[in-house]
């Protein structure tokens, strides 16, 4: 049984830095096809981009630039929307600076919808 919040693009996060996390859905025919609350369910195929990181390592700048998800935490990988794992608030994940240099875990801050036990808000096509 998976155990967690679903990611969507509804979904606040940031770097440990206080940059923001916004998801980029993973292009195809199933991209968006299941939504809550209107946003886009996360997938370990997304794509997630950080702006605004103001993380400095001895005096030079070294921002977050991207986030890379686990879908294995909390049971995910039963959850999938074709085929692909959806990723949830447990799901293992870390920042990376454009170099690929390891920044820390990202802050899920505000999980809206995507509760288990009910349908509400939830879509698909």
């Amino acid at each position: 049984m998976a155990s967690g919040n679903v990611l969507h693009g509804g979904v606040v996060m940031g770097c440990p830095h206080g940059g923001l996390v916004v998801p980029v859905p993973a292009g195809g025919d199933g991209a968006g096809a299941v939504r809550i609350d209107g946003a886009a369910v996360a997938t370990a195929a997304a794509l997630f981009t950080v702006s605004g990181c103001t993380h400095v390592v001895a005096g030079r700048p070294q921002p977050c630039a991207s986030v890379r998800w686990t879908a294995d935490g909390g049971g995910a990988q039963q959850v999938c929307v074709d085929g692909v794992p959806v990723l949830l608030d447990a799901s293992a994940a870390m920042c990376f600076s454009a170099g690929l240099v390891p920044q820390g875990p990202p802050v899920v801050a505000s999980v809206s919808g995507g509760r288990w036990g009910g349908s509400e808000g939830v879509t698909s096509r």
